[in-house]
């Protein structure tokens, strides 16, 4: 058994034979080069787990060329390391290819969506896998669950701290994933352990004056169809965006008056029903009749309500809000008196009802039922004990809010007047 050191020379002098030749370095135990009868060179490390009864164990370092003999030597150290701790070399790399296919991150973060989100995150798991693609698969691509980092995760938020709102939901979405894999037996522990929760966005307490309130009305209906009647629908319902613009006709009832949604639609996962008051009535009867030639008075039974295609809701809410602002700009121009309105978000429009219920009289408790917010008032013992579900109470405060939004003259209301509803 040749032995001696490895250094270039030695390899390029090293000539093949008629069977495998190996040099053994005589610097690192272990550590050797083997020479092909082709005249193939490549570094291995030979080792034993278990002391000499065990059996011999080669593992390949690499072939020459791609290696120095040094650049091999200092990987023979650190798998001689391993050894002596107890670490089996082949094993390590059988467990690394492993994790190189079945916990690659994106194909991962596929599972993560079909096994987890999908039943757990009913109403948002379409939007917590775009997150995943849209933000950390450019960062993470490929690379290994065990081998993802604290610094890789800051790579991903890192981007995002001018939009704490879009923060905050990558890393919610982020820690769920790695701290199931951890429950899945795929993680040892989450990179994400210790790691401090994004601040996230400060409670807005932006609200629509009348006079902005009448104004945005005015400009739906140049939007025409179907973002004019979403957002006339919008301001009547106070539901969040998404879920007016997802609404479906199968989800009303005209005779009820109602629209009826189960917990897969909603942002908290509570059902909701919303009554609807007689201006919804006649927005959703106009569809009806212009867009499907129901003439008769009665409604589609399928399908999306507010759609482009036919098949799917519509989308795009940000495009949307820009072309809102752009005729609101256009109707102020060349005005006496133009209607500032500072910057709002669709979402400003249920804070508006909320307060304008307010205005108007109705029970926090009511507005809170229109809203679909688990607070307080629904929380914890009272929310095992008290069923009521304000439906009658929830009709007389839509239907004075329509009363009210259709009393605000297209221009702007300075008086401020509302139309009160008496407390039940």
């Amino acid at each position: 058994m040749a032995t001696g050191k490895i250094t270039k020379s030695a390899v390029d002098a090293a000539q093949p034979g008629g069977k495998d030749w190996f040099l053994w370095d005589e610097r690192v135990r272990g550590f050797g080069l083997k020479v092909t009868p082709k005249g193939s060179k490549s570094y291995l490390f030979q080792y034993r787990m278990g002391g000499r009864g065990s059996k011999v164990r080669r593992y390949t370092i690499g072939r020459h060329g791609t290696l120095t003999p040094d650049g091999a030597r200092k990987i023979a150290e650190q798998l001689a390391a391993q050894v002596a701790q107890g670490e089996d070399p082949q094993a390590s790399r059988i467990q690394s290819r492993r994790d190189a296919i079945e916990l690659a991150f994106k194909p991962y973060c596929q599972r993560f969506h079909d096994e987890y989100l999908l039943h757990n995150w009913k109403s948002t798991h379409a939007e917590g896998l775009r997150l995943l693609e849209r933000f950390a698969f450019p960062v993470l691509k490929d690379k290994a669950l065990p081998a993802i980092t604290k610094k890789d995760v800051s790579d991903v938020l890192r981007p995002l701290r001018a939009m704490p709102a879009t923060e905050k939901k990558v890393f919610a979405v982020l820690r769920k994933l790695f701290n199931w894999a951890v429950n899945e037996g795929d993680l040892q522990a989450s990179p994400m352990t210790g790691m401090e929760t994004p601040a996230g966005v400060p409670s807005r307490q932006r609200v629509l004056d009348d006079d902005e309130l009448s104004l945005v009305w005015k400009v739906s209906y140049r939007l025409g169809h179907p973002y004019g009647p979403w957002l006339r629908c919008l301001i009547l319902t106070g539901q969040r965006k998404g879920e007016t613009g997802g609404l479906m006709w199968s989800e009303l009832s005209r005779d009820g008056r109602l629209w009826s949604m189960k917990g897969e639609r909603t942002k908290n996962g509570q059902p909701q029903t919303v009554p609807l008051s007689d201006p919804a009535i006649l927005e959703l009867d106009r569809i009806a009749a212009e867009q499907f030639d129901r003439e008769d008075g009665t409604w589609p039974k399928t399908g999306p309500v507010f759609t482009t295609t036919g098949d799917k809701p519509i989308n795009g809410f940000s495009k949307i809000k820009k072309r809102v602002d752009k005729f609101v700009e256009e109707l102020n121009q060349g005005q006496d008196e133009p209607i500032v309105v500072e910057h709002w978000t669709f979402h400003d429009l249920r804070r508006t009802l909320a307060t304008g219920m307010q205005r108007l009289g109705v029970r926090f408790e009511v507005t809170e039922a229109i809203l679909n917010h688990v607070g307080l008032s629904k929380s914890g013992i009272a929310g095992v004990y008290q069923r009521h579900d304000w439906k009658s109470e929830k009709v007389a405060a839509l239907d004075a809010w329509a009363s009210h939004v259709g009393a605000l003259p297209v221009g702007g209301n300075k008086d401020g007047n509302v139309v009160p509803l008496r407390r039940a």
